[in-house]
C-alpha cells in the first residue's frame, strides 16, 4: 500500500537536509545534478545499464522521518527509472521497496532510539536498503507470526518481500546497520 502525495517527487525542490545523491565511483554528467536521472530509457523499455548508486539521507534529530524516507526513496526510484513504472511488475517492485523502508526505519523508531541514516544502493539488479540506528537489540520476525493480531509484523514483512536481510555490528560502535536486498523488476 502507497502513500498517495499531492505531487511528484520532482516537484519538492531540494531533497531534504542531510540528503545526498551522488553516483559511488562516478560523477555527474556535464550540466547534471548529483543523483539526478540518466536523461531517457531505451526504446525497449528496459533500463540504462549504470553502475552502482548509493543514496544516504541523515535521519538523527529529523521529525516524521517515516514519511521523508519514503519520500527520499521515491524520489530515488524515479531518478533510477523504476518509476514511473511501464508495468505492473515494475510498480509492485517499486511498491515493495517503499514498504521496506518504511517497515525498516519504524523498526528504528519503535525498538532502537530512533534511525540514524537511510542509505540505498542500486545496481540495475539489486536495491539495497540499510536503515543505522543505535539500537542494541536483534531484529527478528515475530514466531509464531499470526496475522490477525496488529503489530508485530514488519520483519515479518521484510523477511517475506526481500531477497535477504540481515544486521551488520561494528564492534567498539554502538548501535547497527539492518540491510535489506530486493531484486529489480524483470
Amino acid at each position: 500500500m502507497s502513500t498517495t502525495r499531492p505531487y511528484s517527487p520532482g516537484e519538492r525542490g531540494p531533497e531534504p537536509s542531510g540528503a545526498s545523491g551522488a553516483s559511488e565511483g562516478a560523477a555527474p554528467a556535464v550540466g547534471a545534478t548529483a543523483g539526478a536521472a540518466a536523461p531517457s530509457v531505451p526504446t525497449d523499455g528496459t533500463p540504462p545499464s549504470r553502475g552502482r548508486q548509493v543514496r544516504r539521507l541523515r535521519l538523527e534529530g529529523e521529525s516524521g522521518v517515516v514519511p521523508l524516507a519514503r519520500d527520499f526513496t521515491r524520489q530515488a526510484l524515479y531518478a533510477w527509472e523504476w518509476l514511473p513504472a511501464a508495468t505492473a511488475d515494475r510498480r509492485a517492485a517499486a511498491e515493495d521497496v517503499l514498504l521496506v523502508v518504511s517497515e525498516l526505519v519504524t523498526n528504528a523508531c519503535l525498538h532502537a532510539e530512533g534511525p540514524e541514516e537511510l542509505r540505498l544502493t542500486c545496481d540495475n539488479k539489486v536495491i539495497r536498503v540499510e536503515v543505522s540506528d543505535r539500537g542494541t537489540g536483534q531484529p527478528a520476525p515475530r514466531t509464531p507470526h499470526r496475522a490477525g493480531r496488529p503489530g508485530g509484523h514488519g520483519m515479518f514483512i521484510v523477511q517475506r518481500l526481500c531477497l535477504d536481510w540481515g544486521v551488520v555490528r561494528i564492534s567498539g560502535t554502538p548501535g547497527k546497520t539492518v540491510w535489506a536486498e530486493l531484486g529489480a523488476p524483470a
